[in-house]
């Protein structure tokens, strides 16, 4: 009986090193990427932006794993890669072909994996820019470690970020790190910036686009807000310096308020996605503007934790933020049904309060 209990005692103490070793590797792999000057790469089309109508989309890709029968491990589904390299392949191609189809001035990309286990180190950039053939900027969202969960088929590291085309010459741009949780739900949410990207107007001005991708695995959604007023100051001083500020992109948070009004009650509730606070806009000249046709409404997001269904969680989280010198004619979010992401695509049709 002896030789039993110090068997399972060596099985254990066993099984508790390894533990804490994993720790130790979370802890010291962990970093986070920081401020950084990007490098715009491809060809423009033309070089200012006037004060003609403009469209700009924004898609968050779901790094090309969520076809409609997909559900994410961390969303309440079982998966934790994409189904297979073969399925993830024709997916990437259909949403490049997609893109480029819908021929927008300005295309704002989120989750575009480089390098990570989840996408069998798929670099998804290599589909997306051929496609669309325009001026571009890549910043790096996160780089996390190895994530050794779900046991049977561990999540493994991600290396993922956003994309922003223009068929107007992006003459710099950067990658401006976001605040984040500094418990260890860090190491769910990963790292978050945003990517601002300077464009010459006709008026002498510029055109300052920006591309985020907010927090979602958070405790309680106020880093989502700390970050989105942070995003808010740096739009309000470019517009007090003269130019035309447009941020797009995934907010996780329910920007319609109650998008249940719209789209009904779910079977299951969620939490994750709250609505933004009440004064977050106080003080600034930048407007929210929440993609939504209250006649036929669609919306941008579904919650993953199974196969797209009837009665499945879906809100608003995509939409757009402009400046007071940016006129919005349009806003819509593209019924998809979810076909190659978990997201719809949203887009907007603008034009620019231009100085004659």
């Amino acid at each position: 009986m002896k030789k039993v209990f110090k068997i399972i005692g060596i099985v254990l103490g066993v099984i508790v090193l390894i533990a804490l070793a994993y720790f130790a590797y979370l802890l010291i792999s962990y970093h986070r990427i920081g401020d950084a000057q990007l490098t715009p790469g491809g060809a423009a089309q033309n070089d200012k932006a006037g004060g003609d109508t403009y469209t700009i989309m924004s898609y968050n890709i779901g790094f090309g794993a969520y076809e409609p029968d997909y559900g994410f491990f961390m969303d309440g589904g079982t998966e934790s890669w994409a189904w297979s390299k073969e399925r993830l392949d024709a997916n990437l191609k259909k949403i490049a072909y997609y893109l480029k189809e819908e021929e927008a001035d300005f295309y704002l990309i989120q989750e575009v994996d480089i390098d990570s286990t989840r996408t069998y180190h798929f670099d998804e950039r290599e589909y997306i820019a051929p496609a669309l053939d325009m001026s571009c900027t890549f910043a790096q969202n996160y780089d996390s470690p190895f994530l050794m969960y779900p046991i049977f088929q561990p999540h493994g590291a991600s290396e993922s970020g956003i994309m922003t085309f223009s068929s107007f010459t992006i003459k710099s741009a950067e990658r401006v790190e976001l605040p984040i949780e500094t418990g260890l739900t860090k190491f769910l949410d990963l790292d978050r910036c945003y990517s601002k990207n300077r464009i010459d107007t006709e008026d002498g001005h510029e055109l300052v686009l920006y591309n985020f991708h907010l927090s979602a695995y958070t405790s309680d959604g106020t880093i989502a807000t700390e970050q989105l007023k942070m995003l808010l100051a740096d739009m309000q001083d470019e517009y007090e310096n003269g130019n035309y500020c447009i941020a797009g992109g995934d907010f996780n948070k329910d920007i319609l308020g109650d998008s249940s009004v719209y789209f009904g009650k779910s079977d299951i509730e969620y939490t994750w996605a709250q609505p933004i606070p009440e004064g977050t806009f106080d003080g600034f000249d930048i407007t929210l503007v929440a993609p939504l046709d209250e006649d036929d409404p669609v919306p941008s997001c579904r919650n993953a934790d199974g196969p797209y269904h009837e009665g499945q969680y879906v809100l608003t989280i995509d939409g757009f933020l402009v400046s007071d010198n940016v006129n919005v004619e349009e806003s819509s979010v593209v019924d998809l049904t979810f076909a190659y992401s978990d997201h719809n695509p949203v887009k907007m049709t603008f034009s620019l309060d231009i100085e004659k």
